[in-house]
């Protein structure tokens, strides 16, 4: 089981006491976004070089974790045309640095018709979908410069938001450095998060073969909204999951998110026992 977690639940620390911190707790990999969780670390445009991924990367490698994901979150549905371009510009740049990193992934969500992420009734229509396939598009035709591929994460408020908006997006690209992070809860909403079991199968049927990563959290229904919790602490049909995933994807890079140094291990040993050693 490759188990791992996001580098900045841990903190925004010096690299070496970063990787430290994390390889303590059993980690095997991370998805790391250098601006969250990096001391030091410069997000602007132009700051990074190989000679610095290549910095990081062996800093992890010495606590024998694997970046397995470069997170690079950016708005690819944002209607300021000036402002969406230049995230484009910075998610390429992580495209073009990924290798020195060590990693294959840069991944991100689509985002919002509203700049601040924030639901927007547009997010469903076909304007917005058309807005992320042409980003989608452009950061693809990058990462096919470079070997490297672009991990697109659906979210249900945003504009690709459940399975068949997924799969028609990677229709409508057409390339396999287009990958999937998966994460069921992201797809989850009061409203159908009844319907899980059949989303999960849905959502393999559907783009199965181009999920790359797992997103690992639960989530509970709290006074009327959907609220993510650490694994284990909630409603997700886990045991479905885990059978689609060893049947599926075995051996998949699977990436714990809403943890915290404190609470982490809870999450390690309920995941751990859906693979007995």
């Amino acid at each position: 089981m490759r188990l791992g977690v996001r580098a900045h639940d841990f903190g925004k620390l010096p690299v070496e006491e970063l990787a430290e911190r994390i390889a303590g707790k059993g980690f095997s990999c991370v998805q790391l976004a250098p601006p969250k969780a990096i001391t030091g670390f410069d997000p602007d445009l132009g700051r990074l070089s190989p000679g610095f991924a290549c910095h990081v990367k062996e800093a992890f490698q010495r606590h024998h974790l694997q970046i397995a994901v470069l997170g690079c979150y950016i708005n690819l549905a944002d209607p300021d045309v000036r402002q969406r371009q230049r995230q484009l510009d910075r998610f390429k740049e992580y495209l073009r640095h990924a290798r020195d990193f060590g990693c294959s992934v840069v991944g991100t969500e689509t985002g919002s018709v509203n700049p601040d992420f924030s639901f927007h009734p547009a997010n469903r229509g076909e304007e917005a979908f058309q807005t992320v396939l042409g980003s989608v598009r452009e950061l693809v035709e990058e990462a096919e410069r470079f070997g490297v591929g672009v991990g697109i994460e659906g979210v249900e408020r945003y504009v690709i938001s459940d399975p068949p908006r997924i799969r028609r997006l990677i229709d409508g690209i057409g390339s396999n450095n287009l990958q999937i992070i998966f994460d069921p809860v992201n797809l989850l909403s009061v409203e159908n998060y009844r319907r899980q079991d059949a989303i999960i199968k849905e959502s393999f049927e559907l783009f199965g073969d181009r999920i790359a990563i797992l997103h690992a959290k639960d989530f509970v229904v709290d006074g009327g909204s959907l609220r993510s919790v650490l694994s284990g602490r909630g409603m997700l049909h886990y045991g479905l999951l885990m059978d689609l995933i060893k049947a599926r994807k075995p051996d998949i890079s699977i990436l714990m998110e809403d943890t915290d140094p404190e609470t982490v291990e809870d999450g390690v040993r309920f995941l751990r026992g859906f693979f007995p050693v």
